[in-house]
């Protein structure tokens, strides 16, 4: 516990997943007494990640956003509508794959630890997310 004023330091987990990989992350304190958690606190349950996927997300997108420039250049040149359907699917796989990576990253790190310390609003919030993830 800090006294008043004092900086309290941020806690570092790590977590097995059960294939062997390592999860680290970090919890901003509030003020000694708990985590941030609330629409304040940049993150919606209230702590950063360093997640073990997160660079094959960035170059999974950086993927997509690379293809969708160069169907936008298929439309301005005129090229065939069946042409950029089939491209505009293939993005749209890409964009649903990454977000698999992303959800099962969350579901083998995050949800852990809220089902840890009985954080249901965590799972809610989670479960709002692939709801809007599968429309």
């Amino acid at each position: 516990m800090s006294r008043k004023g004092e900086k309290v330091a941020e806690e570092k987990h790590t977590h097995t997943a059960p294939d062997g990989t390592v999860y680290e992350h970090t919890h901003e304190p509030e003020d000694g007494h708990g985590h941030v958690h609330g629409p304040n606190s940049g993150h919606a349950h209230g702590h950063t990640h360093t997640h073990a996927n997160t660079k094959a997300v960035l170059n999974r997108l950086s993927r997509a956003i690379g293809h969708l420039e160069s169907i936008r250049r298929m439309v301005e040149d005129g090229r065939d509508c069946s042409e950029v359907l089939i491209q505009l699917s293939a993005v749209k796989s890409a964009i649903n794959n990454t977000g698999k990576v992303i959800l099962k990253d969350h579901i083998e790190h995050c949800l852990v630890e809220a089902v840890e310390c009985g954080d249901m609003e965590s799972i809610a919030d989670l479960t709002e997310a692939i709801d809007r993830f599968m429309k």
